[in-house]
């Protein structure tokens, strides 16, 4: 659904872009006792939130309206002072999120639960994003709106196979279906409508993508290169530094 309204505003269905905003939001570092070796900077780096989801928004927003972002105001906040020392993985399966940290020994917090950060694109428009870690009942809402002067456009990842779409008359929710809409998206769409397409197919999509490249030297449209990891790494460093320095920052 992310090709299909990505294939929408390529082909001017949604016109102008006016602006672009959003959150992604989990719970999983709510609890004060809660830890994982990215609290840790000299492990996870200066940022945790953002650069752990913060950073696909980003990704995935830049992709879908092929708009980049060009500045950035941004806040950032800490929630606890301290955790527990961190060792172990951010997700184990158990309910504890680090079942190897000793709530005894803490440390102190210094990288961010949440994020806030305001957007200028190259061509003027706004984007905004709410990244949180601490976000009660929320596990990976990954959640995007796309305005334009024509309509807007949503996704939201915890309901993955459908996609938002509205105008002046009114709104619809458009399901994944292999018979309908743009090419790009039915060649990914590997199961019938009504049969839920799960999360791990989306990998599986990536490395078929992946091999498609490796064998015949084209990559398929918007398979990620090392100069993406490159853009998401800017992206961060620009927000935390704009955080740190209360001033915009502009993005390389």
């Amino acid at each position: 659904m992310i090709r299909e309204i990505r294939a929408r505003i390529a082909d001017g269905d949604l016109g102008r872009l006016l602006a672009v905003h959003g959150h992604y939001l989990q719970d999983w570092m709510l609890d004060e006792d809660a830890s994982s070796w990215r609290v840790d900077p000299t492990s996870s780096g200066l940022s945790r939130a953002f650069a752990d989801i913060g950073s696909h928004w980003c990704d995935l927003v830049e992709f879908v309206t092929g708009e980049r972002f060009a500045s950035v105001s941004a806040a950032t906040d800490i929630v606890y002072p301290t955790r527990p020392a961190a060792s172990g993985p951010s997700f184990s399966g158990s309910p504890d999120p680090d079942p190897v940290a000793d709530a005894a020994e803490r440390a102190e917090v210094t990288t961010e639960d949440t994020a806030v950060a305001t957007f200028r694109t190259g061509t003027g428009r706004i984007g905004n994003v709410v990244i949180s870690q601490v976000a009660s009942g929320r596990k990976n809402r990954l959640w995007f709106e796309v305005d334009g002067t024509r309509g807007s456009a949503a996704f939201d990842q915890e309901q993955p196979e459908s996609a938002w779409f509205g105008n002046e008359r009114g709104a619809q929710i458009v399901v994944r279906d292999p018979s309908q809409g743009y090419p790009d998206q039915r060649r990914l769409a590997i199961v019938p409508s009504g049969h839920p397409q799960g999360y791990l197919d989306a990998f599986a999509a990536f490395v078929a993508d992946t091999y498609t490249a490796v064998r015949t030297g084209v990559a398929p449209d918007g398979l990620p290169t090392f100069a993406d990891g490159a853009r998401s790494a800017e992206i961060i460093d620009a927000v935390i530094t704009s955080a740190a320095e209360t001033t915009w920052r502009e993005i390389r």
